[in-house]
């Protein structure tokens, strides 16, 4: 039996290269895929095998000092859900664009947003009142096109650096007062996002521990989530229970949709949301209506 594994931890390295070519070794040792960032802030890795090598994997993980007790999230998925393993050591384990800001300890990122467990996150709505918690969706938007969490506020990005600029803007200026949640996949992006907000005045600011992930382990569809969750991998999107809600719009024929086609055009190659019956069609709906007036 096959699955993925998530996880990342944000932590001191003082010789990300030597941890790079450990972690290369390891995980090329028991056949696994996937992809792997190491900086001097810590690791962020994603990987799919046999359940036995991924144990085998946390287990010798963990041995590290730096990594002892790393928290890692199990995933529906294969080995062939990645083309290949890919360890690298990168200036950020996610990339916000400011690695100088960016401090930790063996605790995480110092100045980050307080973080809850999805039960703590309902018990907060309980005790404050669902119109005084205010959802803040860290992934970018295309990511939130398929799935979200209901009321969310979601930023103009289209990749993570742009979060830097988009907190600044004075459309969120009446959020600085709210009780903001940020959430993202697997809780990573949120650790440094939330440290960010409450940099630029954000004054009531926590993160959900463990993402969209722990979250969907803990109530499914049945709690404040509705669509599907984008993954970056061959699965491209993977639901969080049965009787997914389509929250997207195909971009073809605007029917209730919640999965990505890849554009063929190479100039394009975006992606678009299609629904079932557009699924097959091998271009998005600019590059198809430019087609078929040439």
């Amino acid at each position: 039996m096959q699955r993925i594994i998530l996880y990342y931890k944000f932590v001191p390295l003082t010789d990300p290269e030597a941890v790079r070519l450990w972690q290369l070794a390891l995980a090329e040792g028991l056949n696994l895929r996937g992809r792997i960032i190491i900086a001097e802030h810590g690791i962020n890795g994603t990987l799919g095998g046999d359940m036995k090598d991924l144990k085998r994997y946390i287990k010798l993980t963990r041995t590290h000092s730096a990594f002892k007790g790393m928290v890692f999230k199990w995933s529906d998925g294969k080995r062939a859900d990645f083309p290949k393993l890919n360890v690298r050591v990168r200036p950020e384990i996610v990339t916000f664009g400011v690695p100088h800001k960016i401090r930790v300890s063996s605790q995480g990122v110092i100045g980050g947003g307080a973080r809850l467990k999805p039960e703590q996150l309902h018990q907060l709505i309980d005790k404050k009142g669902k119109e005084n918690v205010i959802f803040f969706d860290g992934r970018n938007a295309y990511e939130a096109a398929i799935g979200k969490f209901k009321g969310a506020v979601v930023g103009s990005v289209d990749h993570t650096r742009d979060f830097v600029k988009e907190i600044k803007k004075p459309k969120y200026t009446n959020l600085k007062d709210k009780t903001v949640v940020t959430y993202c996949t697997g809780g990573v992006r949120c650790e440094v996002l939330s440290m960010l907000m409450k940099e630029e005045g954000f004054r009531d600011v926590y993160q959900l521990d463990g993402g969209i992930v722990k979250y969907g382990e803990a109530f499914g569809n049945e709690g404040l989530w509705e669509g599907s969750l984008y993954v970056f991998d061959q699965r491209i999107s993977v639901p969080l229970g049965p009787q997914v809600k389509a929250i997207g719009r195909c971009s073809h024929c605007q029917k209730p949709a919640g999965s990505f086609g890849d554009c063929r055009n190479t100039d394009c190659n975006r992606l678009f949301i299609a629904c079932e019956v557009c699924a097959g069609k091998q271009y998005c709906a600019d590059c198809s209506l430019l087609k078929a007036t040439t």
